[in-house]
């Protein structure tokens, strides 16, 4: 049964009682402190213009474990020519705006909406929310952001103007991922594109289970 959430400290209900969508609730609000409380519930907001605040939990969930990211002969050899300066954190607010202009097979305007990209930006200033830019002659060319709480990271969307610009970030975060001890990345929903670079789907239980082990460790706060 969805549950709608009023008031401004409301309380998310359990991910298990989504509905067969994982559509879980409707309302609410996106403050830092209800984003968080989200997320660490495995629980993500994703509506678009015309809808009020919807709440997901889909089961499976796709998750994209470090190790096991897929680099294709052709993002190999655009690695080893070096074409992108990657960046952490340099401009948040740059790849939010990409991600939400960039058209979307098979959607018509954008999930990212105004509401969406204020909230985000205000957890990027709370040290929670985080973006991966990937450079070519000072100008950017794609990257990625997301939301990392403890030892997972969520992501959230990717753009790219040139070529495995996109795919160049997500290798760089996996790369730091691996470094930082991180359990896994939340891709959230199936595509073959996520899939193709090694992405999986995980049961709900499953995927709250590693949650649960994930946050046990300090969130890397701050500037990355």
């Amino acid at each position: 049964m969805i549950e709608f959430l009023k008031g401004n400290r409301f309380i998310f209900p359990d991910a298990g009682k989504a509905d067969q969508t994982g559509l879980l609730a409707v309302g609410g609000n996106l403050f830092p402190v209800s984003l968080i409380r989200a997320y660490s519930k495995g629980i993500f907001p994703w509506y678009d213009e015309e809808s009020p605040i919807l709440w997901w939990s889909p089961d499976p969930r796709l998750v994209l474990f470090p190790r096991e990211f897929k680099v294709s002969k052709s993002l190999r050899q655009t690695l080893k020519n070096n074409p992108f300066e990657i960046r952490f954190d340099h401009d948040f607010n740059a790849v939010i705006t990409h991600c939400a202009a960039i058209p979307r097979e098979g959607q018509h305007g954008t999930w990212i909406t105004a509401e969406m990209m204020e909230a985000y930006k205000m957890l990027h200033q709370c040290g929670y929310a985080h973006s991966v830019e990937a450079y070519r002659s000072g100008r950017l060319a794609g990257g990625l952001y997301g939301v990392s709480l403890g030892k997972a990271f969520f992501g959230e969307s990717m753009f790219f103007i040139e070529r495995d610009a996109s795919k160049a970030a997500l290798f760089h975060l996996v790369q730091r991922m691996l470094l930082w001890g991180f359990h896994f990345i939340d891709a959230q929903q199936e595509t073959d594109h996520l899939k193709s670079l090694g992405a999986g789907p995980v049961a709900r239980k499953e995927f709250m289970e590693l949650l649960k082990k994930a946050l046990r460790f300090k969130t890397k706060r701050g500037k990355w």
